[in-house]
């Protein structure tokens, strides 16, 4: 069934609380105890009463343990680092140098040191002729500052189109946007270089599910790309899109961040709202790889089926639960026309 777009409904709020309890009674309470003073990298809540839609999430490459995210729109030019070791804020990055937020989805970290904020939201599906990036060097002492950032200005090739997913090439720092639609989105490449003093067209390089965020792997091999439902990992090579599978990312609220660890032996999934929830998952190493010696508390196994039948761990449903999961989706897929344009 297709969503509408026009009458998102006044019962809303009872649809999921409904699909969270029969889901709880379906598939069991969520497992794992949330880092307070424990060990980097593992699932954590993040508690700063400021952040309550936490829509990107980056880890940091200067600083372990540490996950750079922000909020979604009506927030302002903030960024937070959050210690996933307690998951309190220590550091607050005010952007200036930039105009007023409008939309902001998504946040990565280049080879290049440099931390890229994608304002590329657009709510009413593409009604934007253009849409913001902005980058400034990852700070070297986490405490509160205000940094000059660049601003790009963002035109896709083929029209404007809402996306909520900026990853950046960890080997060539070439900027890539995944677009979000309901029936399946496209992968889109930015230019070589970006400029900031004229237009950035970015251009379709392929298709892929509906996307809610991305992120490329530390060895740049792989981009995981997430969505309300699950995850999927592709191979990477030369700048293409190869051999594809399901992820058994973990059901969250509202669906919304990913991104590796800075040492790329696990996922982290964040989520939406007030003390929400940023959960582990350990990656498959490669063959002959060294395994993980790290295990997160709620880590399940590292790929699943694409219907979201068993994969183990908390990846795995039963078919009550995916059916459950789904009228959750209907009620999120309303998520951004409830938004302040």
């Amino acid at each position: 069934m297709r969503l509408s777009s026009r009458h998102p409904g006044s019962r809303s709020l009872g649809v999921l609380a409904v699909v969270g309890a029969a889901f709880l009674a379906v598939a069991g309470p969520v497992s794992g105890a949330f880092a307070d003073g424990g060990k980097a990298d593992q699932t954590f809540t993040i508690k700063d009463p400021r952040i309550t839609e936490s829509s990107g999430l980056a880890a940091s490459h200067l600083h372990p343990g540490i996950y750079w995210t922000h909020n979604d729109s009506d927030d302002g030019p903030y960024v937070y680092a959050v210690d996933s070791r307690t998951g309190e804020t220590v550091a607050t990055i005010t952007m200036t140098g930039v105009g007023e937020p409008r939309d902001v989805e998504a946040i990565s970290i280049g080879p290049d040191g440099d931390v890229y904020v994608g304002d590329i939201g657009d709510n009413l599906g593409g009604s934007w002729d253009h849409v913001w990036i902005y980058r400034f060097p990852e700070p070297a002492r986490l405490k509160d500052a205000t940094v000059r950032a660049t601003q790009y200005t963002v035109k896709y090739a083929d029209g404007p189109r809402n996306a909520e997913s900026l990853m950046v090439d960890p080997k060539t720092g070439r900027v890539y946007i995944a677009s979000k639609n309901e029936d399946g989105g496209g992968l889109y490449e930015g230019p070589a270089t970006l400029t900031s003093s004229g237009t950035n067209v970015f251009r379709r390089i392929g298709d892929v599910p509906w996307v809610t965020d991305g992120a490329f792997s530390p060895d740049g091999k792989h981009l995981v790309l997430r969505s309300y439902l699950g995850a999927t990992s592709y191979v990477w090579k030369n700048g293409e899109l190869g051999a594809s599978e399901a992820v058994g990312a973990p059901f969250q609220g509202q669906s919304e961040s990913v991104t590796y660890t800075a040492d790329g032996r696990a996922l982290m999934f964040g989520s939406e709202g007030k003390e929400s929830q940023v959960e582990r998952l350990d990656v498959e190493p490669e063959p002959g790889a060294k395994a993980p010696s790290d295990k997160g508390s709620s880590a399940s196994g590292a790929s699943g089926s694409a219907d979201g039948g068993d994969s183990g761990g908390n990846g795995g449903m039963s078919l009550g639960a995916v059916v459950l999961v789904g009228a959750a989706v209907l009620f999120f897929g309303f998520k951004g026309l409830r938004k302040k344009k």
